[in-house]
């Protein structure tokens, strides 16, 4: 017998699942053909959902794929215009999460790395490191509610906090 808290965090997975099939509707017109449709649903998947590390390989696993080269595909030689898939998304946020007081938060984070062959890395810049290093840069947008900031860990952050100064 499940605990009611415990049913409660069900139907919200599976509210955010639907939700999740609406975006896909949504955005599934802008590719042409039926095997990207099914595989940009399955990157989302694997984007929003339990998987450690966000690359090829992860998320095509995640996926039940035996190898990354689907997902390379899709985001490397699959006709589709970004742009619109970008408008799609913001009507579905808007729609569903719009808020006249929310707000963009953006954050350029610096990775410190010791070799060369991950993208992006360089010497260059990076506030995390207060120095030029060896690094990438990772620019990071969040969509900030009134009542608070989302955390896939905790919830929410209280409003409050969000305007505290040092």
């Amino acid at each position: 017998m499940l605990e009611a808290d415990e049913a409660a965090d069900i139907e919200q997975v599976r509210g955010w699942a639907a939700g999740l099939d609406v975006l896909h509707a949504g955005i599934a017109g802008r590719f042409a053909r039926a095997e990207p449709r099914r595989r940009v649903l399955a990157y989302l998947r694997g984007l929003l959902g339990n998987v450690t590390r966000k690359n090829g390989w992860q998320l095509a696993e995640h996926a039940g794929e035996r190898t990354p080269d689907g997902m390379q595909r899709l985001l490397a030689t699959t006709d589709w215009d970004p742009d619109r898939v970008r408008d799609d998304l913001r009507e579905y946020v808007v729609a569903h999460l719009g808020d006249p007081a929310a707000v963009l938060v953006v954050d350029e984070t610096g990775f410190l790395k010791k070799g060369t062959t991950s993208v992006g890395v360089q010497r260059q810049y990076s506030g995390t490191a207060g120095k030029v290093d060896n690094c990438q840069l990772g620019v990071f947008l969040a969509y900030a509610l009134p009542a608070g900031a989302g955390d896939d860990r905790s919830g929410t952050v209280p409003a409050r906090e969000l305007d505290r100064r040092p």
